[in-house]
C-alpha cells in the first residue's frame, strides 16, 4: 500500500493506464495508450472518476444551475493502490473508500504482457454500520478516449454488432455525432449522460446485440473495442461525450434497465462483472480485433481442444432435423468418418419418445427406446461411432425442466426460477436455478453418467428459452440479482463439469448464437455461430465471427445437399474453413464429384488447422455487411496470411481486397480450396492489393498468402 499519488503510471510494453488523484483525493483513469504517447496537461485532462457507483438515497444533486455527483462513486476518494504480477498478467489495484458510508471500493485492472487490452473489475465492501442498497455499479470506467477536441469527437465513430436468429454478429458503423450532437451555447450542463448506449436483456446475453462495442477514429485508426464478460442478459455500455472527449463506460445489471438491486450489508461484499478494453494506436478495427483476440486465449481456461481442433459432424442442420433414429445414424456415422470427422454428434431428439412431442418434457435425459430399439439401445450407435474412430457427442438442453418431465415434480420449487413465489414457466418449460444443490446435483448426475458411464467426450450444450427478468429465491431479491446469482452459478458449474472431465469437449450454443460472450468462452471450447440454414447468407456471419470468437472456437455448419450446384458445395465448405468445420447435411446422397469436394475440404483444413489457434483476423473489405455482394476473411500467422474469400451476388466478378500488413512485401498466392475453382489472383505489393477474379456466383476460394522474401516480415 501507498500513499496517494498525483498521477500513477502502470502498464507494460504495449499499454500504459495513468491515474491520476486531485487535491481532494477523487480519482480518476486519465489516460489508457502506448507508454511515452503524448498527452494533455494533467489540469486539461478528462475527469472520468474510476468507478461509478449509484444507490437508493445517495443520488445526484442540483446545485447552482448544475448537476453536482453526489453519488457514492462521486463521493469515493483515494485510500491506496498495489501493484503485482499474476504470471503474465500485470495487476492494479486502486482501493477507494467513502468515509460518510463506509463504502470501499477496489478496482482492479489486468493485462496481459505484451497485449494492448485492460480488464477491468471493481468489487465494494461496506465497512459501515448501515445496509447500502446498490442499483449500479460501472466495471470499467474510461474517458479521453479522443482528443479534447470537437473536431476529434467529429471523427469519430461508433461500433456495435446487432444479433438475432439466424442474423448473427452484424456489425454496424455510425459517425458518434449522430447520437451525440455537438452542443454549443452559455450555459454548459455536463449531465455525463449517454448519448448512445445498448443493453442486454433476459437471460440470453446476446440476444439482439453483442454485449461488445468499440470506437474508431476514422482519419488516424486509433480504436478502442470493449467486451462485457457476462453470461446472461443483464448489461449494458454507454458511449457519449464529457469534458470534451468521448468516453465509455461499461456495467452489468442495473436497477433502471435491468430490476437490479443488491443490499449491500455491513461486512458484507459485492463484485461486478469483467469488462475488458483492446486498443490500437493506428491499426483502425482490425489490430483492436486482434488484440481482444490475443486477450481471449490469454484468458480463457486452458484446453486441448483449443491446440487439436478436430473436424466435428453434427446430425441435425440440414441433416436429420432433430430426428434420429438408429436406421439413420448407422449408415449416416460411416459416411461422416469417410469425409474425415473425427467428433460424431448425436443432436436434439435422441431421449424423444412416443408421448407427444420432447419439448416440454426434457429433464431426465434418457435415450428413446423407440428411436433406438435394438438390444443395446442407443450405444449401438454410440459404439458405431467408436469403431470408425470418431469421439460420440450429444445435445443436451441443461439449465431447463419440461413441464410433462418426472424432474419437474421431483425437485423442489426452490430448484427452479420463480418470481412472487410461482415457478416461471416459459414455453411448456421451466428454468433451473443452479444456485439450489439439487439442481445441481441432478445435472451433475446426468453428465457424469453420459461421460463417465457411457463414455460421450463431447456436449453440445443449448438453452433455446428466454425466461425475462429472472428469479426472486430470497425475500427482498429482485430478479435481476436472482438472474446474476444463476449465471455466476452457472459458470460455477461448467467448473465443476470441466475439472471432473478434463478431456470433454463442450460447445456453447443458444438458438445458434443467442448467448455468445466471454464468460462462456472462457470456458467452454466452441461457439455455436448460428442456425442459418442458408448458406449464401452464412457467409457474412462465419466471417464476422471472429470479431466475438477466438477463430478455433467458432463452430460453423458446412452442410451440402444433393440439390446444390458444385459452386454452392464448396461455397458451404468454405464458410467454415477459417473457423472450426461442424460438418453436416446429407452428405451421403451427395454424388462422387460433390462428395469429393467435401472430402478435399476437410483434408485442406487439416493441413491448416495447426495454424489457426495463432492467427488473428482481419476485414480485406472491412467487416461484413448482411447483403455485401463480396466478403473477405483473413487470418495471419507471423508468416502465412489464409484468406477466404466469398463472391455472393451482382455482376462485378474482381474485387481488390486490401493486406496491408504485406505492404511492400513480395508473396506468393496459393489457392488451397477448391482445386477446380478458375479464381485469377495479382498481388500487388506496394498499394498491398490483391486482386481476384471469380467468374461465377455464388463461389468461394481459400488461398494462402506466402511472402517470397523470408525477411519480410
Amino acid at each position: 500500500m501507498t500513499s496517494a499519488p498525483q498521477i500513477l503510471r502502470w502498464g507494460h510494453q504495449a499499454l500504459e493506464v495513468e491515474v491520476g488523484a486531485g487535491e481532494d483525493g477523487t480519482a480518476r483513469l486519465t489516460h489508457i495508450g502506448l507508454p511515452g504517447e503524448t498527452r494533455p496537461e494533467p489540469r486539461s485532462r478528462p475527469a472520468l472518476p474510476l468507478v461509478e457507483v449509484t444507490a437508493a438515497g445517495h443520488g445526484r444533486a442540483w446545485s447552482g444551475g448544475r448537476l453536482i455527483d453526489t453519488s457514492l462513486g462521486g463521493r469515493l476518494r483515494y485510500r491506496a493502490h498495489r501493484v503485482t504480477r499474476d504470471g503474465d498478467w500485470y495487476v492494479l489495484t486502486v482501493a477507494l473508500h467513502d468515509p460518510e458510508t463506509g463504502l470501499v471500493a477496489e478496482v482492479t485492472y489486468r493485462s496481459p504482457d505484451g497485449i494492448p487490452v485492460l480488464r477491468g473489475e471493481v468489487t465494494l465492501r461496506n465497512e459501515g454500520q448501515t445496509t447500502l442498497h446498490l442499483e449500479s455499479v460501472s466495471s470499467l470506467a474510461m474517458g479521453g478516449l479522443t482528443a479534447q477536441a470537437p473536431a476529434a469527437v467529429d471523427a469519430a465513430d461508433l461500433l456495435w454488432a446487432e444479433n438475432d436468429w439466424l442474423a448473427e454478429c452484424r456489425w454496424q458503423r455510425q459517425p458518434m455525432r449522430l447520437t451525440t450532437p455537438s452542443l454549443s451555447g452559455r450555459v454548459s450542463y455536463g449531465h455525463g449522460k449517454a448519448g448512445f448506449a445498448l443493453n442486454g436483456q433476459g437471460t440470453w446475453s446476446s440476444c439482439g446485440r453483442l454485449p461488445m462495442g468499440g470506437l474508431t477514429d476514422r482519419i488516424t485508426g486509433r480504436t478502442w473495442v470493449w467486451q462485457i464478460e457476462h453470461n446472461g442478459g443483464g448489461w449494458r455500455w454507454e458511449c457519449g461525450e464529457r469534458d470534451n472527449a468521448a468516453y465509455a463506460a461499461l456495467f452489468g445489471p442495473t436497477d433502471t434497465h435491468h430490476g437490479w438491486r443488491h443490499s449491500l450489508e455491513p461486512g458484507a461484499v459485492f463484485r461486478t462483472v469483467p469488462a475488458a478494453l483492446s486498443f490500437s494506436a493506428d491499426g483502425g478495427p482490425d489490430a483492436a480485433f486482434a488484440a481482444l483476440t490475443r486477450y481471449r486465449r490469454a484468458q480463457r481456461r486452458p484446453h486441448a481442444d483449443h491446440r487439436r481442433l478436430p473436424v466435428i459432424f453434427n446430425d441435425y442442420m440440414n441433416c436429420l432435423m432433430g430426428d434420429p433414429t438408429t436406421e439413420k445414424l448407422l449408415p449416416l456415422i460411416d459416411t461422416a468418418a469417410a469425409a474425415g470427422a473425427e467428433y460424431f454428434v448425436i443432436d436434439a431428439g435422441w431421449y424423444d419418445g412416443d408421448d407427444g412431442g420432447w419439448w416440454d418434457s426434457v429433464g431426465a435425459w434418457e435415450p428413446a427406446a423407440s428411436r433406438f430399439p435394438g438390444e443395446r439401445g442407443i450405444h449401438e450407435v454410440l459404439d458405431r461411432i467408436r469403431e470408425r474412430r470418431m469421439v460420440p457427442g450429444l445435445w443436451l438442453e441443461p439449465e431447463v425442466i419440461g413441464v410433462r418431465s418426472p424432474m419437474a415434480r421431483s425437485l423442489p420449487d426452490e430448484a427452479f426460477f420463480r418470481r412472487d413465489g410461482a415457478r416461471v414457466t416459459e414455453a411448456g418449460r421451466h428454468h433451473l436455478d443452479l444456485r439450489h444443490p439439487a439442481a445441481r446435483a441432478h445435472l451433475d448426475q446426468v453428465v457424469d453418467r453420459l461421460v463417465g458411464e457411457w463414455g460421450v467426450g463431447y456436449l453440445k450444450l443449448d438453452h433455446n428459452i428466454d425466461p425475462g427478468s429472472g428469479t426472486s429465491a430470497h425475500p427482498g431479491e429482485t430478479p435481476g440479482a436472482g438472474l446474476l446469482g444463476h449465471n455466476r452459478a452457472h459458470l460455477a458449474w461448467l467448473d465443476g463439469v470441466l475439472g471432473r472431465h478434463p478431456d470433454l469437449v463442450v460447445e456453447n450454443c443458444s438458438s445458434g448464437g443467442m448467448r455468445w460472450d466471454h464468460a462462456l468462452l472462457s470456458r467452454m471450447q466452441l461457439q455455436s455461430t448460428s442456425d442459418q440454414q442458408n448458406l449464401h447468407l452464412y457467409a457474412p456471419i462465419a466471417a464476422s465471427a471472429p470479431t466475438a470468437v477466438t477463430p478455433e472456437q467458432g463452430a460453423v455448419w458446412a452442410y451440402p445437399q444433393p440439390e446444390d450446384s458444385l459452386d454452392e458445395v464448396a461455397f458451404t465448405m468454405a464458410n467454415a474453413l477459417l473457423g472450426r468445420i461442424h460438418l453436416s447435411g446429407r452428405i451421403a446422397e451427395l454424388q462422387p464429384e460433390a462428395r469429393a469436394l467435401v472430402h478435399e475440404a476437410v483434408a485442406a483444413y487439416k493441413t491448416i488447422r495447426a495454424d489457426l489457434p495463432h492467427a488473428v483476423p482481419s476485414w480485406p473489405l472491412g467487416l461484413p455487411a448482411w447483403d455485401d455482394p463480396w466478403i473477405a476473411l483473413a487470418l495471419r500467422t507471423p508468416v502465412t496470411t489464409y484468406l477466404t474469400a466469398w463472391r455472393r451476388l451482382g455482376t462485378d466478378a474482381t474485387a481488390t481486397l486490401h493486406l496491408p500488413h504485406l505492404r511492400d512485401t513480395s508473396a506468393r498466392v496459393d489457392l488451397l480450396y477448391p482445386s477446380v475453382s478458375r479464381v485469377v489472383s495479382a498481388w500487388t505489393p506496394d498499394t498491398a492489393g490483391l486482386s481476384l477474379t471469380l467468374p461465377t456466383a455464388p463461389s468461394a476460394v481459400l488461398l494462402r498468402i506466402t511472402p517470397t522474401d523470408p525477411g519480410a516480415l
